[in-house]
């Protein structure tokens, strides 16, 4: 009988190679590092975060009380004193987009953050459970898929007292239709795989079997799709307020400043609109970019075992 020599060069080699492999967390950063754009993204979405939050306790300036804007003069160009200009009723531009800046992105991230949870939940719920259950959560889920999404936003924010808490739970608890379906689809194929089944065997319940296997096998669609629904609660806050539907005054948000802007830019008031508008579409395009690199990191094929 042929024996392997304990001494064989090649178990040296391979026990080499195990050691190499980096911990899960680093190959992960490193994926995302390797994205340039994602990065760029990213310091990209905290620079206008900090600037949003840090720029008026350093520079403040009026953004509530219009009647302290009657020694301003409205809708002057840029210059030394105001950066950006100040808009039609006197407020400093720069200042106003890190104040609108504020409520856009904290109620962008809120509302997507409802959007996420409730979809994941309904998702799995769904798509694990199947049969009757799912025919019927999927058939309701159809029924609010009919109806036109910002018809409904607009619907319910005219009936509706219109707060800052009623936007983002209109916005969450209405957003979450797409998300819920594609987390369907993960929780419809991980159920028959073969370690769920075993799971199923040695006596799991669904839920724990959801909470161990299903949502952790998700993590990759999940944390993609929260990206998403982040930039669409921006968006659809931001087309909230550009119908004139936004945050109430004095508060503002990025949607009603492009609303106000756009009134005034056949005046030449160029620094009312295309700041803004260049500030809020890289966030939206970085945000999402964000997102297609965080897919990569939960990437299986892409992590060294």
């Amino acid at each position: 009988m042929t024996t392997i020599a304990a001494s064989s060069p090649d178990i040296p080699a391979l026990a080499s190679d195990v050691d190499k492999i980096d911990p899960l967390w680093r190959q992960r950063v490193r994926i995302f590092v390797h994205n340039k754009l994602a990065v760029a993204s990213l310091a990209y979405v905290i620079f206008i975060t900090l600037f949003c939050y840090l720029w008026p306790i350093f520079h403040p300036t009026n953004q509530t009380n219009q009647a302290a804007t009657f020694n301003v003069t409205w809708n002057s160009p840029p210059s030394m004193h105001n950066p950006l200009g100040t808009d039609s009723s006197g407020f400093d531009e720069l200042g106003r987009i890190a104040y609108g800046g504020e409520y856009s992105l904290a109620l962008g991230f809120l509302a997507g953050m409802i959007t996420i949870v409730v979809g994941t939940i309904y998702g799995m719920v769904s798509g694990f459970f199947g049969g009757i259950t799912d025919t019927i959560m999927m058939r309701i889920l159809d029924a609010f898929l009919s109806i036109p999404y910002l018809f409904l936003l607009i619907a319910l924010v005219t009936i509706f007292n219109r707060t800052t808490m009623l936007l983002i739970l209109i916005i969450g608890f209405t957003g979450w239709w797409g998300n819920a379906r594609i987390i369907r689809g993960d929780a419809l194929l991980i159920r028959n795989l073969e370690y769920s089944q075993a799971a199923r065997s040695m006596g799991a319940g669904r839920m724990r079997i959801i909470r161990r296997h299903v949502y952790p096998n998700s993590i990759s669609n999940i944390v993609t799709v929260a990206t998403f629904s982040i930039a669409d609660a921006i968006l659809f806050l931001s087309a909230l307020g550009f119908l004139g539907l936004g945050i109430v005054a004095p508060q503002t948000d990025w949607g009603t400043m492009l609303q106000q802007g756009t009134e005034q830019l056949q005046n030449g008031y160029w620094w009312e609109v295309y700041p803004l508008a260049v500030v809020f579409i890289l966030v939206v395009v970085a945000i999402n970019y964000i997102g297609d690199a965080l897919r990569d990191i939960f990437e299986v094929r892409l992590i060294q075992r």
